[in-house]
């Protein structure tokens, strides 16, 4: 086994492949290491120059179509097959030196994932500095949190961390809350180095904002109600129910008065909100059922060990 895996995810970035290859051996110089570059998709002569750095150490993976960021993660991880795994980004704005100190952090401190954060980040502040620090503030006040850049891609995880963990979707950017949903796993951050990008193309745009929010929203259920949806459904279900018969029970009472309540608003406020709250009771049970599916399918526990330890071998 390898010491360290480097999976370095490229799209269209043909200026930057050699830069960052050189950087990468004089950065690893001793270092048992296998450099994956997971080309998704690019359109220019990306597979080219990853190809023409003719090192027995780098492997190019190139996926089938521009699958995205998350996809292209996940299959350098599922290939990788060091002992730690490193997220490092293919634009250069990375810095490849910065991987021996996390990487002696994380073998002397027994972390299962150190983080990355740019301390003096070399971006444009409008359109990317301000609403990173406003997406990572809302993160850590909604999910409990104490990451400080989220956006940072690079990271190195033990692999059995990295392996534990399945990105979909936009993932990438709540990496360590999928490793807290797999137990109580350890956390470091360390200030790194971050540049400015000065050839290729940014892939970011300010549209992806509305990824973030939804992925967030798919982040809170499951830190909170993963193992217990019918705890968010049904309370809501037997709110909603509640507040509905509450309503009908004073419209059948105006009716038992001689009232007339056909067509009123509220009356058909309460109905909707009785067909709601059996709505979201009946999603709960759903909910409930395909989650104990999901653990007992695939032989997955409810809890998380990260050790064993016999006492007697540390005497």
């Amino acid at each position: 086994m390898k010491q360290l895996s480097l999976v370095v995810c490229v799209y269209n970035e043909e200026s930057n492949i050699r830069p960052l290859g050189a950087e990468i051996a004089r950065a690893l110089e001793g270092c048992d290491y296998e450099a994956i570059f997971v080309d998704d998709g690019s359109t220019d002569r990306t597979r080219e120059e990853v190809l023409a750095l003719g090192d027995e150490r780098v492997t190019l993976l190139e996926l089938k179509k521009n699958y995205g960021q998350s996809a292209a993660l996940q299959a350098g991880i599922d290939f990788a097959g060091g002992a730690h795994i490193v997220l490092l980004d293919g634009d250069l704005q990375n810095d490849p030196a910065d991987i021996p100190m996390m990487l002696k952090v994380a073998v002397e401190g027994d972390w299962d994932m150190v983080a990355g954060v740019r301390a003096h980040r070399k971006d444009g502040a409008f359109l990317r500095k301000i609403p990173s620090k406003i997406a990572n503030y809302i993160i850590r006040k909604s999910t409990g949190t104490k990451m400080r850049d989220l956006g940072c891609t690079l990271k190195v995880f033990t692999r059995e961390a990295a392996k534990s963990i399945t990105i979909y979707g936009e993932l990438h950017r709540f990496i360590p809350l999928l490793l807290a949903l797999e137990g109580n796993v350890r956390i470091a951050q360390v200030d790194v180095n971050h540049r400015a990008r000065t050839s290729g193309k940014s892939k970011y745009t300010i549209g992806r904002a509305t990824k973030v929010l939804s992925d967030l929203m798919l982040m809170i259920f499951f830190k909170k109600y993963l193992q217990r949806p019918m705890h968010l459904f049904g309370g809501l279900g037997i709110a909603t129910l509640g507040l509905g018969a509450l309503i009908n029970a004073y419209m059948l009472a105006l009716k038992l008065m001689g009232r007339d309540i056909w067509g009123k608003p509220l009356l058909m406020l309460g109905v909707m909100l009785v067909l709601g709250g059996i709505q979201f009771v009946t999603i709960g049970i759903v909910a409930e059922l395909q989650m104990r599916t999901y653990f007992e399918a695939q032989d997955k526990k409810t809890y998380a060990i990260r050790r064993i330890v016999n006492t007697r071998e540390l005497r």
